[in-house]
């Protein structure tokens, strides 16, 4: 199952050539229309991982999966994805207008971490259904890209990476900040992170990243070489969840992404999460969306 398209990819795929300043010391960014099709001619952009991050606006009536969700655009929204996540859009011959940026992680190499943000975060909102006057004010952040990209100004990049934090920030501005308690120690929130982080790294389950390791509170304790206990009162702390729900979730959102878009056979699926009986995955899908694996998959 090869779920990962390189942005040489996407270029030779799309346009038939490549850049010669895609690997450069500054990272590669660029600006787009989105191209429309002809009506009539129904596509489906492929459900795969891309190895860059791309923020479109998109006009019309189309729908968005990525990981386990299932978004349908009624009029316009913003959207958001990342290497980490597979994504694909139904129904694009209906966009009826678009414009997105696309830029790999490079280009904000020593900028800040793009992943502490919700909209690239496995867990968080990716896609902002928009207002007209909320879509105009978008169009004008992407109006300005296009001007600065085209300008031979010598920092140009540094204002563009300022758009892209723009758009970014007009994003988690639309949905309900979560707020964390005075209590929560420092310590907590570290220990809590790198639990994440562990827990990120072992997803998403492809050719290359074939099957998780690491499934228990316990199994993380030792890699981050603290008691189990400690970890799951931060996690506690932090998150308002236990360690074992949180891998839980993370296991059945990778199951629902794999039996609805992959090849693999049940028996795949379960091996590559960790589970060493079938019946044991079956129990585990079951209790938390009360359909078998294969009756989720052939919804």
């Amino acid at each position: 199952m090869r779920t990962i398209e390189t942005i040489e990819e996407f270029y030779k795929n799309k346009f038939d050539w490549i850049p010669e300043n895609i690997k450069n010391d500054i990272g590669h960014f660029n600006v787009f229309h989105h191209e429309i099709l002809e009506p009539g001619k129904p596509r489906i952009l492929p459900y795969k991982r891309r190895d860059f991050y791309k923020i479109m606006l998109v006009e019309g009536d189309i729908t968005i999966n990525y990981a386990d969700q299932v978004v349908a655009v009624k009029k316009q929204a913003l959207y958001f994805s990342n290497p980490q996540i597979p994504y694909n859009c139904e129904q694009i011959e209906k966009i009826k207008t678009g414009v997105y940026c696309i830029f790999n992680q490079h280009f904000f190499h020593q900028f800040g971490d793009l992943n502490q943000y919700a909209v690239f975060q496995p867990a968080g909102n990716h896609v902002f259904e928009l207002t007209d006057a909320q879509a105009k004010q978008v169009i004008v952040i992407y109006k300005k890209m296009f001007e600065e990209i085209k300008s031979d100004y010598v920092h140009k990049y540094d204002v563009l990476r300022n758009l892209v934090f723009e758009l970014l920030h007009f994003a988690l501005k639309m949905q309900p900040t979560i707020q964390t308690s005075k209590q929560q120690t420092s310590a907590s929130q570290r220990i809590s992170t790198l639990f994440m982080e562990l827990l990120e790294r072992q997803f998403p389950i492809d050719e290359n990243h074939t099957s998780v390791c690491l499934r228990s509170a316990s199994d993380f304790a030792r890699q981050l070489n603290v008691h189990v206990n400690h970890l799951n009162r931060a996690v506690k702390e932090i998150s308002a969840k236990t360690t074992s729900q949180v891998i839980a979730e993370r296991i059945l959102q990778e199951s629902k992404v794999l039996l609805k878009h992959s090849t693999w056979s049940v028996s795949e699926i379960a091996y590559a999460l960790g589970f060493n009986e079938l019946t044991h995955f079956n129990n585990f899908f079951k209790k938390h969306v009360a359909l078998s694996p294969l009756k989720f998959r052939n919804l």
